[in-house]
């Protein structure tokens, strides 16, 4: 690690920053109500011994909001992406007409609606930790560097000050995001 006090609160700022984008992608995977492509992210298909996400395997598409499109390049591979689809947590029920699988979002329980909710707070209190973490082993190398007479006491003390602010504009981020997200997922 550095020993430059600006160069340690970048480099957490940047982790934090990673724990906050890594959030975000992981809500906007979650299945709302709403048809989006971007539910579908997570989904991996077995195309010739890979594994690979859908939008690499075929065109998706949105024509309305409860529908999904998703025509393969190459229609061999229609029942590897239905199954697939099937497979994954989404609760979604592919069908297909041999060259173009049509994915309906059926509308959300309000038993799944909750358990949504349940999981994007999971995914948000793993961000909070991990800045947290970040948090700590920065502080930690700081209280280092001043044991060792390499940082004065007041440097450290505008350093912690400086962190702690980074925390808490993450940690306000993190909970704003999911806030959003939770009237996302509960709006009928």
């Amino acid at each position: 690690m550095p020993t430059n006090p600006k160069q340690l609160v970048a480099d957490a700022k940047a982790k934090m920053r990673h724990s906050v984008d890594t959030l975000m992608r992981e809500l906007q995977t979650m299945r709302t109500g709403r048809a989006s492509v971007s539910m579908l992210d997570m989904i991996r298909v077995d195309y010739y011994g890979t594994l690979t996400p859908l939008n690499q395997v075929g065109n998706l598409s949105v024509p309305d909001p409860t529908l999904i499109t998703l025509q393969p390049w190459d229609p061999s591979l229609v029942p590897a992406i239905e199954k697939a689809i099937r497979a994954s947590d989404l609760d979604l029920n592919p069908q297909n007409d041999g060259k173009l699988i049509r994915i309906p979002v059926p509308q959300l329980t309000e038993e799944r609606r909750k358990n949504l909710v349940k999981v994007a707070h999971k995914h948000a209190e793993d961000s909070r930790v991990a800045v947290r973490n970040v948090r700590r082993d920065v502080n930690e190398h700081f209280k280092k560097l001043l044991k060792d007479h390499e940082l004065s006491e007041d440097d450290e003390k505008h350093a912690l000050a400086e962190v702690q602010k980074l925390t808490d504009q993450h940690i306000e981020e993190i909970g704003a995001a999911l806030k959003k997200k939770e009237a996302e997922i509960m709006e009928v």
